[in-house]
């Protein structure tokens, strides 16, 4: 019987193989994480992941739902804004980047409304129609069934809710293109290797960019997935896009 194909990176593999090979690149850089973001990225990721909290227009007392949400960047400035009487679940696949989120965030003081969920983005725990907004910031990519995953995040979604897609995308310029690509090959592996000892990693980050859905093709996905009032905003000459959704 034939199994279905996906690509991990540039190289394909069976449908069931992807979810395990990309936990391990995770597991294997988690305690280097953070760190590498802010090399890579040379910093500008605080600046793309605040624009997209500010876009999010959290109140106090909603639910947030922070997708693969890491080490916990985007719960850590949620939490604040919803308040004591607010929740926000700071949810990931792989066990090893929940638990630097969890120790990073205790550290914080951040303790009271932040729980913690291992969950699949394709099948999420949670009931329908429960948060008022979801982030899902450079996760998406890393996705076997990227469709099946904004399915999910709509039925979770409360009528009214907001989904925020923040990933790596397609720069809008051919001489950006070009520069993106000599850093990405090159450089991005070299740096893993120097800071986080695992080259091998950071070369599938690169790939999994390049493998990821252009901007107006992701568009339409959310648009397939159920959602209105769909856009995107591009960061950094489209580098970075966001994209937006509304469950109506």
């Amino acid at each position: 019987m034939n199994t279905q194909k996906t690509h991990f990176g540039f190289e394909t593999v069976d449908v069931t193989e992807k979810a395990g090979r990309v936990a391990q690149v995770f597991s294997s850089v988690a305690s280097k994480y953070d760190i590498m973001n802010d090399v890579m990225s040379f910093g500008v990721h605080r600046y793309w992941k605040q624009a997209t909290i500010d876009l999010c227009k959290v109140r106090k007392g909603q639910k947030i739902l922070d997708l693969a949400g890491g080490t916990g960047d985007l719960t850590a400035k949620f939490s604040r804004l919803v308040g004591e009487n607010g929740e926000v679940v700071l949810a990931d696949i792989n066990p090893a980047m929940l638990e630097e989120g969890r120790k990073k965030l205790i550290d914080k003081g951040i303790v009271g409304n932040v729980r913690y969920e291992v969950a699949d983005a394709e099948k999420l725990p949670f009931p329908d129609n429960y948060f008022d907004c979801i982030t899902m910031a450079f996760g998406l990519r890393n996705v076997t069934d990227k469709a099946a995953a904004l399915r999910s995040m709509h039925r979770v979604l409360k009528p009214g809710g907001r989904v925020m897609i923040l990933e790596f995308s397609k720069p809008a310029y051919a001489w950006l293109n070009k520069i993106y690509d000599a850093y990405s090959f090159q450089l991005l592996p070299k740096f893993g290797r120097w800071i986080a000892n695992d080259e091998a990693s950071y070369r599938y980050l690169a790939e999994s960019i390049r493998m990821h859905p252009d901007q107006e093709t992701l568009l339409q996905m959310l648009n397939e997935a159920g959602f209105e009032n769909t856009n995107y905003l591009n960061f950094s000459g489209g580098i970075v896009a966001l994209h937006r959704g509304f469950k109506i």
